[in-house]
């Protein structure tokens, strides 16, 4: 639940109705991974201490809602890094990703649809930009949300990045 993986890294909520999003996880001090967002969800957010929210999806995934307006509506921080799938697993995309974390205000919410692109870009950014080895990557991807993307994401930490390549 939101509350629970926010209270674990904000100050108390500002108010006791707090919004719930099933299924968020903690993975890392200050950042919630959850899936898909809805207008329900994020009007609960900011009182529930989020403060900037990284959305990994395209926005063709949410025909009539523009999460940006809604967050921003909040008062929140708001970050666009559409991935795909597989292909879009690139150096270039993990550094932007990297960034947005660390340039983010905390408590950061982090989502895509499932919470598996987040858990992708999660694992190859340990793999690839900390040196963490194949298996700690993979059960930091796992932590933050990794599941249909592990076989690609195991055969990009074993041959290295691709670079630059990708749509």
């Amino acid at each position: 639940m939101l509350l629970a993986a926010v209270a674990a890294c904000a100050s108390p909520p500002e108010s006791s109705n707090v919004q719930v999003i099933e299924g968020a996880k903690t993975p890392a001090p200050g950042v919630v991974v959850t899936g898909r967002l809805d207008v329900d969800d994020v009007a609960g957010l900011r009182d529930s201490g989020i403060r900037h929210v990284i959305d990994l999806t395209l926005d063709g995934e949410t025909p009539g809602f523009d999460e940006a307006a809604a967050v921003r509506a909040q008062g929140m921080g708001y970050s666009n890094l559409p991935v795909r799938g597989a292909g879009d697993l690139t150096l270039d995309k993990v550094q932007a990703f990297d960034s947005l974390l660390r340039q983010s205000p905390r408590p950061v919410l982090v989502h895509c649809a499932s919470g598996n692109r987040v858990g992708a870009m999660a694992a190859l950014r340990a793999a690839w930009l900390e040196d963490r080895p194949l298996e700690d990557a993979i059960a930091i991807g796992r932590a933050w949300g990794l599941t249909g993307l592990e076989d690609a994401v195991r055969m990009r930490i074993e041959t290295g990045p691709p670079g630059n390549a990708g749509p």
